[in-house]
């Protein structure tokens, strides 16, 4: 902000607690070029009567000077948006689908889990460290990583290896995306430490797959339809390494011109690079289907009918002209 010289409004989470010590707090630690960038204040996630708080909000601006643009209380549709961090990553039930997912310590990409969180027919669960992977699940889905090969070594401490394992054997599904997907092939190999030490490891074997990790990293939004059935998908690819092996080709996504992914002889085990797949509805309904469950939600328009939902709650709770009026116009770099 200081750099472009753009307005900033600070914004204090009240769910948090201690919200006028957090914002008044703010100022007197702040460098004098940082607090000249400071414009005005809002309280954010309120829960109950907003007037409650006036006296707390005129105490801000008394102490600060700074005016404020609103008190804006809890948004309960706020689920429903793409997650954004770990902070945001929450299991949520729904029907008798049970999707499992183990909380890798360096996960990433949340969002591919929620247009299936969004589904009534589903329950997203997510594991955390210490718990084993439930047995009744129906898919076990292996998340992105930052960091696969730390990540894989993180999952095999849990033990939820074998839980995947023995999952697999019962006659489960399981879904690798990205870094899950480098984590269910045979071997995860790192000759140039892109991730640290140098080195090769043993993967989770149920792909016949093979990763090589490079410093070329590939990052792309990405249009590509299902081979089963032609199935438009959109979503976006970011990843280090290239995977190759027998399992790739019963590659199951068309990309351009080359087929993405890999899936096991059994059709049980699927991997795939391309994030964001699962918000394509008619893609997800078809995966849903081979799991025996039927989908009934149009989650592209639930996403867009929940943020102009937002910008309604923020209209009605914010001084939007007064925001407006703060804001300044950015020079070109």
């Amino acid at each position: 902000a200081c750099a472009v010289q753009a307005p900033v409004v600070l914004v204090g989470d009240i769910h948090r607690g201690g919200v006028i010590a957090q914002i008044v707090g703010t100022q007197a630690v702040l460098d004098p070029t940082d607090l000249e960038r400071i414009v005005g204040f809002a309280v954010n996630r309120f829960r109950g009567d907003v007037s409650l708080f006036d006296a707390g909000r005129d105490d801000i601006a008394r102490r600060t000077g700074w005016p404020s643009l609103g008190v804006i209380p809890w948004f309960w549709e706020a689920w429903k948006l793409p997650a954004e961090d770990m902070m945001d990553i929450a299991s949520r039930r729904g029907g008798a689908c049970k999707v499992v997912v183990p909380q890798l310590e360096r996960m990433a990409n949340f969002d591919d889990l929620d247009p299936l969180a969004a589904e009534p027919e589903v329950t997203v669960e997510i594991v955390p460290p210490g718990r084993a992977l439930p047995g009744d699940a129906d898919l076990v889905l292996i998340p992105g990583s930052k960091s696969t090969i730390g990540d894989l070594a993180y999952l095999r401490a849990q033990g939820w290896d074998i839980d995947i394992l023995a999952h697999h054997r019962r006659g489960g599904h399981v879904l690798g995306l990205c870094g899950g997907y480098q984590m269910l092939g045979k071997t995860i190999d790192d000759p140039l430490g892109v991730e640290g030490a140098p080195g090769k490891v043993a993967g989770l074997g149920l792909l016949d797959v093979h990763t090589v990790m490079s410093d070329d990293k590939r990052v792309t939004l990405t249009e590509a339809s299902s081979l089963q059935g032609g199935l438009p998908v959109q979503g976006y690819e970011i990843h280090m390494g290239r995977t190759t092996g027998a399992d790739c080709k019963r590659g199951w996504l068309q990309i351009a011109d080359r087929v993405e992914g890999a899936a096991s002889a059994d059709g049980r085990v699927l991997g795939s690079y391309l994030h964001g797949l699962f918000s394509a509805d008619g893609f997800r309904a078809h995966y849903l289907s081979q799991l025996g469950y039927d989908s009934s939600t149009q989650y592209e328009d639930s996403v867009e009918d929940t943020l102009d939902a937002l910008a309604d709650h923020l209209e009605q709770h914010m001084d939007l002209d007064h925001l407006l009026s703060l804001a300044t116009e950015v020079p070109a770099p």
